[in-house]
């Protein structure tokens, strides 16, 4: 059974009215978007968006059981224009839920999971787009390169690369496995208690996605899109997104940078947001039982104005 990361903690800093209109970016199996449903009346409202057709077929099994929920199978960068259509209010909430689910990981023919063997494909959007393996058979030795050093933070990226270029000459790299073994062999060094294509299999994953591209849009639009006093609630699993949003939290917070001693008042600073807390991390006992929420790391954002 998937179980949804940090829940209690991400929907209660997330529901701060129960006749608002909010916004789950990831639905996933809905355990986020059911538990915010559970917190509002019939004046409120929650608008889930999906990648993943699996995913969808739960969103729409919620959409007959509750007339308060509607879902949009896109990303989360997609808000700005589905806003624009029926409910063109201001967001009460915003949620997003970073990364891959355990059940895309889980089923080996999605082939995000380098310790099972499936096809390579690593789409969260199976229906369109270019699948890993495709990137792969046509990418350029550099370009890989680059994609393993900046999404993977890989420092073996040059060499894993050359043997992925390498071994392609040789015979097509459809399996999972497959690219997993080529990746072991190239890398010298492995991380302790991680395995050797971890990195490179992130590395990918994101790029094929344009994770870290909608992520970046999506806190753009966030400062707009949100109503006064609405939230800003994002979970990220790895220090790429984690630290994107960080950044964009505090830039928010602090507003306009001037030159030292300017003589100005914080009210004239055109300050957007404003911190909640502390970043948040899953206790042991979630930990315990669900393992993925051990990188998990919770950020809070209130809109001011």
């Amino acid at each position: 059974m998937h179980q949804s990361v940090l829940l209690d903690e991400a929907v209660n800093s997330l529901v701060t009215d129960p006749a608002g209109f909010y916004v789950d970016g990831t639905f996933g199996r809905g355990g986020h978007s059911r538990k915010v449903l559970s917190l509002l009346n019939e004046e409120g409202f929650l608008l889930a968006f999906d990648k993943d057709p699996v995913a969808i077929d739960h969103a729409k099994q919620l959409r007959r059981e509750d007339s308060r929920f509607d879902y949009v199978h896109g990303s989360f960068a997609d808000l700005p224009a589905a806003l624009d259509k029926p409910r063109p209010e201001s967001v009460t909430g915003l949620l997003l839920d970073l990364g891959v689910s355990s059940p895309q990981i889980d089923d080996p023919s999605r082939g995000f999971s380098f310790m099972q063997d499936g096809p390579l494909d690593m789409r969260m959007d199976t229906s369109s787009g270019q699948s890993a393996a495709e990137w792969i058979a046509v990418a350029r030795e550099k370009d890989i390169t680059q994609v393993l050093k900046e999404y993977g933070e890989e420092r073996f990226s040059k060499r894993i690369a050359r043997a992925i270029v390498e071994a392609r000459a040789l015979e097509p790299l459809t399996r999972t496995l497959q690219l997993a073994e080529i990746i072991k062999a190239a890398n010298p060094a492995w991380e302790k208690h991680k395995h050797p294509a971890t990195r490179s299999f992130q590395a990918i994953r994101i790029y094929i996605n344009r994770e870290l591209d909608d992520l970046r849009s999506a806190l753009r639009s966030s400062v707009e899109l949100l109503a006064q006093g609405g939230r800003l609630v994002v979970i990220s699993f790895h220090s790429l997104e984690d630290r994107m949003v960080k950044r964009f939290m505090r830039r928010m917070a602090q507003g306009d940078v001037l030159p030292a001693k300017v003589p100005i008042m914080d009210v004239e600073r055109n300050q957007k947001m404003k911190l909640v807390g502390k970043a948040v991390k899953a206790e042991a006992i979630e930990v315990d039982m669900n393992t993925r929420s051990r990188s998990a790391i919770m950020r809070v954002a209130e809109k001011l104005a």
